[in-house]
């Protein structure tokens, strides 16, 4: 069973918007951190935007004022809304948290399946 579940992704043109969601597991009990990493092809898998469950955000450099990130804790949800998107931006999206689980008292890195997001030019 995938404890994280994406959607949203997709192919858009330059200046276009995205909005990416994630819904985390009824397995898993408590997420205290919620968000977006991506890797672009050859490349490293880097963050884009985290929200904590006391509500600070945090983005990346390079989507700042472009990206905005919601979480909806009581739901273990997670949206990534991508604006003024760019070629650059291309790469496959990945929802992250870090959890626990009902079953056990270790806290655990959660990944999502990935979603493509393709930005043409």
């Amino acid at each position: 069973q995938r404890q994280l579940v994406e959607a949203g992704g997709g192919l858009v043109q330059a200046g276009g918007s995205l909005r990416l969601s994630c819904v985390a597991s009824s397995n898993i009990e408590s997420i205290t951190v919620m968000g977006w990493y991506r890797q672009a092809s050859g490349e490293q898998r880097t963050v884009v935007a985290l929200a904590s469950t006391s509500g600070r955000e945090n983005y990346a450099d390079s989507v700042k004022g472009r990206f905005t990130i919601s979480r909806d804790n009581a739901k273990n949800l997670v949206h990534l809304q991508m604006n003024n998107l760019k070629p650059e931006d291309t790469a496959v999206y990945y929802c992250y948290a870090y959890g626990r689980p009902w079953t056990s008292r270790q806290w655990n890195t959660y990944w999502g399946q990935g979603t493509q997001v393709t930005v043409s030019s």
